[in-house]
């Protein structure tokens, strides 16, 4: 005597290669599918490069934090802000900072924090405060701080590229027409 589970498998065995479906779910899917979508199942959009608009857009970085602006314009960059966000694909804009020389850290980060970097050699390693970096070289800082945020690799590189420091009020790219853009 076959006892419960081993009845169901040998009533319900399937052939090699075949497919069962039952009646009931696959009305009940036809059924959902033409009610919710027409018959269609939506698919998920992917952008491609060669469709994405890239904008143009200015950024006065005028007394703002240097986190906050530098996670912000990350985000422009990679294009997080568009609903045609895809990860391996340059959905970004351009952004073209002035003022860099403006930017305010908080706290005591202005003489405590350290950026360091190492020459290579034994022995190499150098530091300054981001204070004392801020005052001879304001877009590095900048800069530096926006790189750190995106992505490791060829395509955030490739994002990077569209990013444009400036120390000073003026920018190269008034042909390009950039809007202005209010960060928060």
């Amino acid at each position: 005597m076959l006892d419960t589970c081993n009845r169901f498998w040998y009533y319900n065995r399937v052939p090699l290669g075949e497919v069962r479906h039952s009646p009931a779910s696959t009305s009940l899917r036809s059924k959902l599918l033409s009610l919710f979508f027409g018959g269609i199942a939506m698919k998920t959009y992917m952008a491609k490069g060669e469709t994405v608009e890239h904008r143009w857009y200015v950024v006065d970085a005028t007394d703002m934090v240097l986190g906050r602006l530098s996670s912000q314009v990350a985000a422009i960059l990679r294009g997080k802000n568009k609903p045609i966000y895809t990860p391996h694909v340059d959905t970004g804009d351009h952004v073209i900072i002035i003022n860099a020389a403006k930017v305010r850290l908080t706290g005591n980060k202005y003489e405590d924090k350290l950026y360091k970097h190492h020459t290579g050699y034994p022995g190499g390693l150098k530091e300054i405060s981001y204070g004392k970096l801020l005052e001879t070289k304001p877009e590095f800082c900048v800069y530096e701080s926006i790189r750190r945020m995106m992505p490791k690799g060829p395509l955030g590189r490739k994002m990077l590229k569209k990013l444009r420091i400036y120390a000073g009020s003026e920018h190269e790219q008034q042909a390009q027409k950039p809007e202005v853009l209010v960060l928060k």
